[in-house]
């Protein structure tokens, strides 16, 4: 992996990251100030993932300019492994089944994003 791709996926993930607190914060207002409960956020949480990773995919594959499946996939792939790492160093708690399929699909909408970001701009491999 080249410099351009690793600058790249910082650059996805930062975006991820970011995206992810400030709907964080969102959903986190909406429970307190609404008379919604987290059972009927579920969906909601699910929809705002995958349209993050989407996002996160394509500014990848954007500044990648290149091997946007690879891109994609390790943009996902990070998120799914800081996720993981979180959730099973500060919880003792590995992910349930339903959370692997999520992450699955995380994973499978960033390597889609990348693929887009990387036509986006011309790039001539994927």
């Amino acid at each position: 992996m080249g410099k351009q791709q690793f600058v790249a996926l910082m650059y996805g993930w930062i975006v991820i990251l970011g995206l992810i607190f400030i709907s964080s914060m969102v959903i986190a207002l909406l429970l307190r100030f609404t008379p919604l409960n987290e059972p009927a956020l579920s969906w909601v949480t699910l929809i705002v993932g995958l349209i993050t990773l989407f996002i996160g995919g394509i500014v990848a594959g954007t500044k990648s300019k290149k091997k946007g499946l690879f891109i994609g996939c390790i943009t996902g792939l990070g998120f799914t492994l800081f996720t993981f790492a979180v959730q099973y160093l500060g919880y003792e708690q590995t992910f349930s089944l339903e959370q692997s399929f999520n992450h699955l699909g995380y994973i499978l909408v960033a390597v889609l994003g990348g693929v887009i970001g990387v036509n986006a701009v011309g790039g001539s491999e994927q």
